[in-house]
């Protein structure tokens, strides 16, 4: 049986709005531990760096404190202890997933969103150490 083109189309929305479409707690989680993954990525690069600059002599050691007094470093070196936290918590949700507990969507919901409250608080605790 063929469909005609124009029972394709009928079939097709007509307009979807992205910005009303709400995903579960579940896909955000997944999401944003995909994001962190990434933001990681990055983040090993720059500790590399820093790392390097604060081994290879004394004069650089003491350049990299003195970047620590700037704003925007700060704030980069918050946003990676952010996402590693996120990282950490929802790769152990994942682990503990894996092991066959967390799979009703009920727990799987509740344990997004304690991942999330843990991120905040240990964001937190994160920014009153940086600062």
């Amino acid at each position: 049986m063929e469909l005609s083109e124009q029972n394709v189309k009928k079939q097709r929305p007509v307009h979807l709005d992205l910005q009303t479409i709400r995903f579960p707690a579940t896909a955000i989680a997944s999401i944003l531990h995909r994001i962190s993954g990434v933001i990681m990525l990055f983040a090993v690069g720059i500790l590399m760096w820093l790392l390097n600059s604060t081994l290879a002599s004394a004069e650089s050691f003491a350049g990299v404190q003195a970047l620590f007094d700037n704003f925007v470093v700060k704030f980069v070196i918050w946003g990676i202890l952010t996402a590693l936290a996120y990282h950490l918590f929802g790769g152990l949700r994942h682990l503990i997933m894996d092991t066959g507990r967390l799979e009703e969507l009920a727990s799987g919901t509740a344990s997004a969103k304690v991942t999330f409250a843990l991120t905040v608080a240990f964001s937190i605790v994160a920014g009153v150490w940086v600062w």
